[in-house]
């Protein structure tokens, strides 16, 4: 077994204790472990930088895409939630296949274990690694823009009883919002998408607040911001960059989210 702290301290350097492709389906096998340290920390950061840093081949990051793509319908949650983030990784190099697209949007609105950090496992985040890889999606010139706000559209309206946390609805609407910055989204396409979210809060009635009403409105009132201000590329001190057809956008955002919320209009 490979010591992945030592491949840490190395500043990630590829080991020479096994052939890389070994070392690649032992980090891959550890993306499903229940031990948060082997999964998180050890195997997603170093093969993440791998991908980022060119040292796998394409036919390498297909075999790999195809392997995280299946893992969307493991029992386990940490195999469904860890693989999109690989996958993200893998398509920001630029390779694509469709079917990791299809197997994704089956996915990500249907998921209902929405945990962030459990006690025991760790880090989950179903809805904020699924919007990384919503996102990558979003700017692949492979993938139609609206497909992806769609897809977003029916995660938020899908009925959980779990409240988001740890900036989930925030992770969400970046992910919105760096979609909306390509210039090939028409004006129909970026505001369309918003019409079943403001479908479900007109069918509202008095009393509390549903949680994915809840969940929604946080993300859209993010979304707004984003809107006003621009999207800043992920982690970066850089300029904003101004999302397409704002004024509709802004318009439209906060016409659907006053329905449900008339004191925040």
């Amino acid at each position: 077994m490979t010591d992945w702290q030592a491949v840490l301290d190395a500043d990630l350097t590829v080991p020479d204790t096994a052939p890389l492709l070994e070392l690649v389906a032992e980090l891959s096998a550890d993306l499903v472990s229940p031990d948060p340290v082997r999964r998180d920390r050890h195997a997603y950061t170093i093969l993440a930088t791998w991908i980022k840093r060119g040292v796998l081949d394409e036919a390498a990051l297909r075999a790999l895409g195809e392997e995280q793509a299946a893992r969307f319908g493991d029992e386990r949650i940490q195999a469904r939630t860890f693989a999109p983030l690989i996958l993200a990784a893998i398509v920001e190099r630029g390779v694509h296949d469709e079917r990791w697209r299809d197997a994704f949007v089956a996915w990500y609105p249907a998921e209902t274990d929405l945990r962030g950090h459990d006690p025991s496992l760790g880090w989950l985040h179903a809805i904020a690694h699924g919007a990384d890889l919503l996102g990558v999606f979003g700017m692949s010139p492979h993938v139609e823009p609206g497909e992806m706000l769609e897809t977003a559209a029916f995660r938020l309206i899908a009925p959980t009883e779990h409240v988001w946390r740890d900036q989930e609805d925030d992770r969400l609407a970046f992910a919105l919002g760096r979609i909306l910055t390509r210039p090939d989204v028409s004006e129909t396409v970026a505001v369309g998408w918003l019409d079943p979210i403001a479908s479900l809060f007109a069918a509202g009635t008095p009393g509390p607040v549903p949680p994915h009403v809840s969940n929604a409105l946080r993300t859209l009132r993010a979304l707004y911001l984003l809107a006003d201000r621009g999207v800043r590329p992920k982690w970066s001190s850089g300029e904003p960059v101004p999302l397409v057809h704002r004024d509709a956008l802004t318009s439209r955002l906060a016409d659907v989210v006053s329905g449900p919320a008339p004191f925040t209009g």
